[in-house]
């Protein structure tokens, strides 16, 4: 019994539907025609003392347990009712990240999370999150004025919306390529004015721009470091038969000169015989 006080008191008044501590629990629905309801847990977002945060502490709603049938659009209709709203982002888990994102790409992002999403609103005034933690619900997904596609249709809309644009794709791939190209470009540069600089302490950074350029790790370098030594060993080999052949023909040649050395007359035969045809 008292245990039971005790999970009461944790998770509310009694009969107040259950939530973690800290969080409101708003309930929510596909539609008019389901009875069962999903609960919403939202607070404000907060970070601790000191931690940066790519989203606004103050303007920023955190929300958990967001089914898979709410979509960015959904949602952001449900909570209009509590003020004007910035961006809406689904994620599979809370971001930690401290630094702030990259700009999304039309085409290259991953792929949605089939399952339970957490979502971050951020309003254009405080007010708004204020309002969205005393909604009462519950709240509606699809509507007749607003439907959700699911089921066959769901699927038929993610297929056409996997179709690209080529030209589109070009534009976003030459454009990213571009700020890279900068971005690699002005390293080099700042790498090139560091070398050889010492510091205040008198330590010269070591960058990867040096008299004698490090081979790169890759597969395509190790695979013409591996046909290089093959051609070598190939040339050692080649060479090893010529010396043979040399050895031979050496052996030939002092052969030969012996012959010539045994069938020459010696001196003493010369001094004692006459000379022939005389």
């Amino acid at each position: 019994m008292v245990s039971r006080r005790k999970k009461q008191k944790a998770g509310g008044h009694e009969g107040s539907v259950p939530s973690p501590p800290g969080y409101s629990a708003v309930p929510v629905k596909f539609s008019e025609k389901q009875q069962a309801s999903h609960y919403l847990y939202m607070r404000q977002h907060r970070v601790r003392q000191g931690t940066q945060s790519t989203w606004p502490a103050n303007r920023t709603l955190f929300i958990l347990n967001v089914p898979p049938y709410c979509t960015q659009e959904s949602l952001s209709r449900c909570l209009s009712s509590c003020g004007t709203i910035k961006t809406v982002e689904l994620q599979e888990k809370p971001d930690l990240a401290e630094s702030p994102k990259e700009p999304k790409s039309q085409f290259f992002h991953p792929k949605p999370v089939p399952g339970f999403q957490v979502a971050y609103v951020v309003f254009q005034k405080p007010g708004g999150v204020s309002a969205a933690l005393n909604l009462k619900g519950p709240l509606l997904v699809s509507t007749e004025s607003h439907p959700v596609k699911n089921g066959i249709h769901k699927w038929i809309s993610d297929y056409e919306d996997s179709v690209l644009d080529p030209e589109a794709l070009r534009l976003e791939v030459d454009t990213f390529m571009e700020a890279y190209d900068k971005k690699i470009a002005e390293e080099e540069t700042k790498a090139k004015e560091e070398e050889g600089v010492p510091d205040e302490e008198g330590w010269v950074k070591v960058t990867r721009r040096g008299r004698r350029p490090v081979l790169p790790r890759t597969e395509a370098a190790s695979l013409r470091v591996l046909e290089k030594e093959r051609r070598k060993r190939a040339r050692k080999e080649l060479l090893s038969f010529y010396a043979w052949q040399h050895r031979e023909t050496k052996m030939e040649l002092l052969g030969w000169n012996q012959d010539l050395r045994d069938a020459r007359p010696t001196h003493q035969t010369l001094q004692g015989g006459a000379c022939p045809g005389l």
